[in-house]
């Protein structure tokens, strides 16, 4: 069964996924290292893990797996759940998959790395009533995907 997995910290749109959970019946955890509000609804859970760097992001990484989605705008989170079979959205709709993870983290790296040498970098735009319209249509269609059933694999004779 579907599970959504929210890296909590600075996440615009956990009301958007605690709607669409809802929707299909899903379990949401929202995983962060210091309490936040949840609503009190059934399938939502809150995970509070031990302070320190990437506690959340080891503790998503090591729950997901394939049919599960994590929501996340960290690069190395994301890569992680990639690798062991999880779809990831970040809050801006985008899908984070085997074909864009690799140019995500060079993208990461190299804005990492023009920081450190001390030249000036755009922030991200802000984030806009188009971009959660947008989520919510690709965390829709993301569920309906992995809702449909999967022809069974043909065996060997």
């Amino acid at each position: 069964m579907t599970r959504i997995y929210i890296d909590a910290d600075a996440c615009p749109v956990k009301e958007e996924v605690y709607r669409v959970a809802a929707r299909y019946g899903l379990t949401v955890s929202v995983v962060s290292n210091r309490m936040i509000a949840i609503p009190d609804a059934p399938g939502i859970e809150r995970v509070v893990v031990e302070a320190g760097p990437d506690c959340a992001d080891d503790w998503i990484a090591e729950q997901a797996g394939p049919q599960d989605v994590v929501i996340t705008a960290d690069i190395p989170l994301a890569a992680r759940c990639v690798a062991n079979g999880a779809e990831v959205l970040d809050a801006k709709g985008k899908l984070l998959d085997e074909n864009s993870i690799g140019m995500a983290l060079a993208m990461r790296n190299l804005m990492t790395d023009l920081r450190s040498a001390g030249v000036q970098t755009s922030g991200s735009a802000g984030f806009t009533k188009a971009d959660r319209s947008r989520f919510l249509s690709a965390l829709d269609t993301l569920i309906v995907r992995l809702r449909k059933p999967r022809p069974p694999s043909l065996r060997s004779v």
